[in-house]
């Protein structure tokens, strides 16, 4: 099952990116494996997936103990300071970087490692409550800045999450706010290559809009019960 599942999403992104005049590489598909189990994971490697996405800080520690093939882990959730340490050994990529306290933790723990560790500024891009994210250009900037400087960051792309609603021109302007921010940062020099958004219900919108990386879990692994 998710063998064909991952057959079928490659082809629905193969079929985004032509739509929208890109090549398929341009787009990396990160597995969000939060709450799935180490064969589940292991069943998306043999289907050729090599990069997964966790959102819960000991999750992701745990499961890369496990799995020491040569994957790329992804930091995707809300990540608060006191656990970037659970974090720091094994994501390649953090997706949330939203505060200069958390950047400052990140460089700090990686500093330790003696290794670099690739982030994305979460921009907020809707009024939901739930979400994270900075809100403020300003703010970006800022934050932007004082990643440039740290010597264990890499400043690397953007990243937000639509709002769940179903008016595609809302979740249209969501990614679209995050590319123009995107283009206006990187005409200032700032290495913001990366655009991280869409999941399994809009990652076809967030191509079009210019994702070069998509978070989807469901579409591989199927719906999960959170506790």
């Amino acid at each position: 099952m998710i063998a064909e599942n991952i057959r079928i999403l490659q082809d629905r992104i193969a079929r985004a990116t032509e739509r929208a005049g890109r090549n398929r590489d341009e787009v990396t598909l990160i597995a969000v494996s939060k709450t799935v189990g180490v064969p589940e994971v292991r069943l998306a490697m043999q289907a050729g997936l090599r990069t997964f996405g966790e959102n819960f800080a000991q999750e992701l520690r745990d499961k890369a103990a496990e799995i020491t093939e040569d994957v790329a882990w992804h930091f995707i959730g809300h990540l608060q300071t006191n656990k970037v340490k659970y974090v720091a050994d094994a994501a390649t990529f953090i997706h949330s970087v939203d505060s200069l306290k958390l950047a400052a933790e990140i460089d700090k723990e990686a500093g330790k490692r003696q290794k670099v560790i690739k982030i994305l500024l979460e921009i907020k891009t809707s009024d939901e409550e739930s979400k994270h994210g900075v809100q403020n250009e300003g703010d970006a900037f800022t934050l932007a800045d004082f990643c440039m400087k740290a010597q264990h960051l890499e400043l690397c792309g953007l990243m937000t999450m639509a709002p769940f609603v179903d008016d595609t021109t809302i979740v249209r302007n969501s990614f679209r706010s995050l590319r123009l921010l995107k283009e206006k940062m990187t005409a200032s020099g700032y290495p913001v290559h990366h655009l991280s958004m869409g999941m399994t219900g809009d990652f076809e919108l967030a191509i079009e809009e210019g994702a070069t990386m998509i978070r989807v879990g469901t579409a591989i692994f199927g719906e999960r019960i959170y506790i």
